[in-house]
């Protein structure tokens, strides 16, 4: 083989030379012949020079593309996942949440229960123009652009954060709504896009009349108002319904800057908030929802000072206390869905009664009291009034301070009512057609023995009851009349017994008495007032006889609503507790009480009027309670250590060695009355008392065939000749009945120990009133 270099080709697969193509060969840097440089096997192009250098670090316009293309895929790759992933989260616990409003009968406020200060409305609700204020404020678009996110006031606003301008929300309604109502008020990244892709998904869900209505409900306006409506009470001490446009217009610019706009707490930055409502009406002029004409005229309406949280200070605790228990016991509305917030109730009760009650007890009652006398500490108050003919209550008084006494006075269940549960007897005897012991009808000119501690008799002879008089007065033989007038117990004990304790019980919880009443025992001492009813009771039965013996439960509260929808109350019927002739005939009696009993006090009310006195045992108590044709109220002054809760008699009280129904209760009772019918004309007692009822039909005790004792005589030192004695008429009238004499059987016995019929030991107020 020869040792030079061999040139060779394949083998062509056709079998043809390499020299047969009639092709020149390749040159010896492997291009053919008439090749232009550039890439192999194109000819006429040139190779390109490999980057060197720096040049290697800039990426070509080919893989900008391709990067931007890449990252274009991936945002709108996560934008899907995030949209699929993210869901339409609960609501916030603080957005959803509301107070309890409750208000007075004209519709102003009496106390807000709850953290949050809010009151959701209906859209429907809010005038027209201060929607419009609204949307000129904050989202001028929000009905013709269908889009919930604005892009671009997004992207502005954040360049603005970033480039120092300050934060800014650049947000739509629809995303302000998301905000407030989902997620929180914190500025960052994540937050910003979880709001728009919710806004987004929102705003195919909902129509823009419900995020709308919404957003008004979520939004704060500063002063610790959460929602148009509160907004509106706190600038403004109205209901959403009556702001005016310029006032619409002044809101909607405090969305911008609560607390600066607040031209009362700020004034400094009045000018700035008048730019902004400028702004606002303006905006409505330009969208046309409000014309140049209307805009010119309107003012700026400077709101009312900002009124410090009162809490349930005052007598607003008790109300409010008092108004949950009646929509619990009434199947109304339970603790725990009232608890849920929103609820706006509208109470029976009438401010400016309300006011005056408060006003009787400071003036009567703690204006008498002094720092320097022990007693004094101990003294409470409780009070309720009601309209007879509809069972509405127009004023509670629970104490001088629910954050101080939390217990409320007017509602509670734990002190004797002492004489004022006398009437109750009286009514049940006319209802009962009831007898002496000896077979004489009672009426209130039956003559009894008011021997003090006189044993009362029933049908199997003595019993071991033996009631106390007031101070240990003697009163002899006595009419029924003066033994309420003076308030004797054992006349009125003998009376129960003659009745029936039984009966006598029924016929207290016929005119509204609680039959769970603590203490409502069927016995001779039901007549003295060992029953522990409340003050709301109490009134609740007087308003019966006031309305001639018709009874029905009284009213609290009179509407309620939630969301703008209105809860179902229970209506009030009323029956013919008691009849007409015992009602009538009871008030006829009451009625000189107060004109020459116990009760000359509440002669000061200055109008017809009737009231019965009450003392608890140990004067731990005292009551009055009375009514004229138009209001029943009761009053009562206890004692309460108010470190220990223990209840103490109220001797040395209010400067007094003791405290009984005819004074300081009865006081204030006179002074409420007046006040609160001060500008009603007076009213006359419409009575039709039972036959023989009348003080026209009562003789003179000592002209009776038995002998017995003119009362005139009673060793009473305090007795008055107008209380104690009585004309005799020339005639008995036709279907009336003389004076009857009671039962005789007894006398005196040296304890005090009250015990039933039973024998057993009852305990019993001491006091007559």
């Amino acid at each position: 083989m020869s040792d030079e270099p061999q040139s060779w080709a394949p083998r062509d697969s056709s079998g043809a030379g390499a020299s047969s193509t009639g092709n020149p060969p390749p040159t010896a840097s492997g291009e053919q012949p008439g090749q232009k440089p550039g890439k192999p096997g194109k000819p006429g192009k040139k190779a390109r020079p490999r980057r060197t250098g720096w040049r290697r670090a800039i990426p070509t316009w080919r893989m900008t593309l391709g990067t931007l293309l890449g990252l274009v895929v991936l945002l709108g790759a996560g934008i899907f996942a995030a949209y699929r992933l993210v869901d339409i989260p609960a609501a916030n616990a603080s957005a959803t949440a509301q107070s309890n409003v409750y208000l007075y009968s004209d519709g102003s406020v009496i106390a807000r229960d709850g953290d949050v200060n809010r009151e959701k409305v209906k859209l429907s609700q809010v005038p027209p123009t201060v929607q419009h204020a609204v949307l000129a404020a904050e989202d001028r678009d929000f009905y013709t652009d269908d889009r919930a996110v604005d892009v671009k006031a997004m992207l502005r606003a954040g360049w603005n954060t970033v480039t120092g301008k300050g934060k800014q929300g650049g947000s739509t309604i629809t995303q302000q709504y998301v905000k407030n109502y989902y997620l929180g008020q914190e500025r960052t990244v994540l937050r910003k896009a979880k709001e728009a892709i919710i806004a987004v998904k929102l705003n195919r869900q909902q129509t823009k009349d419900q995020i709308f209505e919404g957003y008004l409900n979520t939004s704060y306006f500063g002063r610790n108002a959460y929602g148009i409506q509160a907004a509106a009470q706190a600038y403004y001490g109205k209901n959403v319904e009556e702001l005016t446009t310029a006032e619409g217009a002044y809101l909607a610019s405090l969305l911008n800057a609560p607390s600066a706009y607040d031209v009362v707490a700020h004034p400094g930055n009045k000018p700035a908030a008048q730019r902004r409502w400028n702004y606002v009406l303006g905006g409505m002029v330009k969208e046309r929802w409000l014309t140049a004409a209307e805009r010119a005229t309107t003012r700026f309406p400077t709101p009312g000072e900002a009124k410090p949280s009162n809490g349930l200070s005052g007598q607003r605790g008790y109300i409010v206390q008092a108004v949950k228990d009646y929509l619990n016991r009434r199947g109304i509305l339970d603790a725990k869905t009232l608890a849920t917030g929103g609820y706006r109730i509208t109470t029976t009760l009438d401010k400016a009664k309300q006011d005056a009650f408060v006003e009787a007890v400071d003036d009567n009652v703690m204006a008498k009291t002094s720092a320097d006398r022990a007693a004094d500490r101990n003294v409470r108050v409780g009070g309720a009034s009601i309209v007879p003919k509809t069972g509405k209550v127009v004023a509670l008084y629970g104490g001088i301070d629910y954050t101080k006494q939390y217990v409320s006075n007017a509602t509670r269940r734990d002190y004797q009512v002492g004489s004022v549960f006398k009437p109750f007897v009286l009514a049940s005897a006319v209802v009962n057609d009831s007898t002496t012991q000896d077979g004489r009808r009672i009426t209130p000119n039956t003559v009894y023995d008011g021997t003090n501690k006189r044993t009362v008799v029933g049908v199997q002879g003595a019993t071991d009851y033996a009631p106390a008089n007031e101070d240990d007065v003697d009163y002899g033989d006595i009419t029924v009349r003066i033994a309420t007038d003076k308030s004797v117990n054992s006349v009125y004990a003998q009376m129960a017994q003659d009745v029936g304790p039984a009966k006598v019980r029924d016929t207290a919880i016929a005119l509204g008495i609680p039959a769970d009443t603590p203490d409502l025992t069927a016995a001779p001492s039901i007549a003295l007032g060992t029953a522990n009813a409340s003050v709301l009771d109490m009134a609740e039965a007087y308003a019966t006889l006031a309305d001639h013996g018709r009874h029905g439960r009284y009213v609290l509260v009179e509407k309620v609503t939630k969301d703008g929808a209105e809860i179902e109350l229970p209506e009030r019927t009323t029956d013919q507790a008691v009849s007409r002739e015992a009602a009538d005939t009871t008030t006829a009696v009451l009625r000189s009480v107060v004109e020459g009993g116990t009760g000359t006090a509440a002669q000061a009310v200055g109008r017809p009027a009737v009231g019965k006195t009450g003392t608890a045992e140990e004067d731990r108590a005292a009551w009055f309670a009375g009514y004229t044709p138009d209001l029943a109220s009761v009053v009562a002054v206890m004692g309460q250590n108010p470190d220990t809760g223990a209840q103490t008699p109220l001797y040395g009280a209010l400067g007094l060695s003791r405290v009984n129904g005819g004074g300081a209760p009865a006081e204030t009772w006179a002074a409420y009355t007046e006040a609160a019918l001060r500008s009603s004309p007076a009213q006359e007692f419409d009575l039709r008392p039972a036959p023989g009822s009348d003080e026209g039909d009562e003789l003179l005790i000592d002209e009776n065939a038995d002998g017995g004792t003119d009362p005139s005589s009673s060793p009473d030192p305090d007795a008055s000749p107008d209380s104690t004695s009585e004309a005799t008429p020339d005639n008995t009238p036709d279907g009336s009945a003389p004076p009857t004499t009671g039962t005789s059987t007894g006398g005196n016995t040296s304890g005090d120990t009250a015990g039933g019929a039973d024998g057993g030991a009852v305990s019993v107020p001491d006091g007559n009133g």
